[in-house]
Parts: C-alpha cells; structure tokens; sequence
C-alpha cells in the first residue's frame, strides 16, 4: 500500500496497491495531465531522489518553504510567527525530518490554512507530523484527496485562526479560493499572503487574476471587480503570492490600478483599435 502523489501537482492520494487512474486535480481545465502522460511518486521515493526543502528568512516573523530541485508546481509555502501562533500558509509536497527539526527550531507549527487545491500537496503528512489541525474552505472539499479528521472545512467569508490573522474567501481561481491576512506583517502595515488567487506577475507593480494559469483561461469582469472591492477592506501594504512574487509596498493599490486594467482589457476599451 502506498500514498501515490501525483508529479504534476504534487498532490498525495490515499493509501492504495495501485496508483489512481488519473488525478482529479489535474484532469480539469485549470490545470493539465503531463503530455507524457499520468506518472506517480511517493514521499519514499522522493527522499531517494535527494529532493530538500528550503527554508528561508524573509521578514521578521515571515519564512518561505520551497522544495529543490523544483517538484510539481513548484509553489512556496510560508511560515508566520504571530505572537506564539505559528501558522503554515499553504504546503509543499515534501517532507523529511530535517525540514521538521528546521520548523521545531522556529517554534514548530500551530496551525494550517490552505488557499486553494492546487496547493493540498501532502497536506496531511505535514498536519500529521506536527499534530495541527488545517483550514480549507468548504467549497472546495470535492478536491481533497486524501481524508483525515485534522481537516477543518471552515464556510462563511472570513475565518479569524488568530488574532490578526484572518483566511478569507475571494474565490474566482477556485469557489473556496482563499488569501490570508496578517495584520502585524510588514511592521503593522500588513501583509496579505495570496497564493496565485491574486497572482504577482513580472512586473511587481502589478497583479493578475486568472481561472486557469496554464491553459490561460481569464476570469470574468465582474469576479475580477468583486475580488478587488473585497480586498479593499483587508488591512495590507504588502503582497507574497506562491511563487515568491512580492509586491513591497502600495500593494491595495496595486490590486486596484491592477484590475482596472483588467477589466478593461476584458470589455475591450484598453485598447487602441
């Protein structure tokens, strides 16, 4: 019996003899099976192949998880320290005991809240491990892979873990998609932790909103403004999405001017023609 993970998302399955057919995550359109075709790993076998997590200072009470070399999609998973409440933002799929005696040496972790499924990677193994609950929204507990009695499927549109530390549903890239804020980040300015449900792009000045990244498929204008409107209200100044895109400062305004721009571009007045 094995716990399969999937190579391209890098989300892990139940125990099973034989792997899955197919991964529900990546079979729909936001994500995409491996043109190759479906292949599986496991933990075990990934701990054979040298992979390793790196944990990394960011700001003060702020850490970054990443997995080298790149695993899946490669997300960054993040560490806050709040006053005695270390919560894990979002997961990677690996895990060994070097990356446990890394985190215990911070303080361990309290609690895990998860933005969307394409970041559930080994979720369990990891609130397993340091004996936590974790926090997905209920409206996309279709996608969880893997059952547990840890996961608590929370509803409504904010849910405080903490204080000033806030999960809050904006959805578009998934129903329950969520982003956190953490009021005490950034030197009390804030800091809102997106995933990709707000996406820095190349430019870090601005950001972008998508249903689906890689087959590239936009978000309506009406989400697009409800997300915006809804941000507007949070208590940030800074931004760190999935991949380690950081806008530094003006970030409420850079989600503004952003999906301005965007909505624009979806009705067709941005542009000259």
């Amino acid at each position: 019996m094995f716990k399969f993970i999937c190579t391209t998302c890098g989300v892990q399955y139940n125990k099973s003899i034989d792997p899955p057919e197919y991964c529900i995550i990546c079979s729909e359109e936001r994500q995409y099976i491996n043109p190759s075709g479906q292949s599986w790993t496991t933990l075990q076998s990934m701990k054979e192949q040298n992979y390793q997590n790196i944990i990394r200072f960011e700001e003060e009470n702020l850490y970054s998880i990443v997995t080298s070399p790149k695993f899946g999609i490669g997300q960054t998973a993040y560490l806050i320290k709040n006053k005695g409440f270390n919560l894990l933002w979002d997961c990677v799929t690996y895990l060994d005991e070097k990356t446990i005696e890394e985190i215990m040496r911070l303080g361990g972790i309290n609690a895990i809240a998860l933005s969307h499924p394409h970041y559930y990677s080994s979720q369990i193994e990891w609130a397993e491990r340091f004996d936590v609950p974790l926090y997905i929204h209920e409206d996309d507990q279709e996608w969880v892979t893997r059952k547990s009695d840890r996961i608590i499927f929370w509803s409504g549109e904010s849910l405080e873990l903490n204080k000033g530390i806030q999960i809050h549903r904006l959805g578009g890239h998934f129903k329950g998609g969520a982003v956190l804020e953490w009021k005490a980040g950034n030197e009390q300015k804030g800091i809102l932790l997106t995933g990709d449900i707000i996406q820095v792009v190349a430019d870090p000045n601005w950001v972008s909103f998508m249903y689906s990244y890689p087959n590239l498929i936009p978000l309506p204008a009406k989400k697009v403004k409800e997300i915006s409107l809804a941000v507007e209200k949070l208590t940030f100044d800074r931004i760190y999405n999935a991949f380690h895109g950081i806008v530094k400062e003006n970030a409420k305004l850079v989600v503004h001017n952003s999906a301005k721009r965007y909505i624009e571009a979806l009705n067709g007045t941005l542009f000259d023609t």
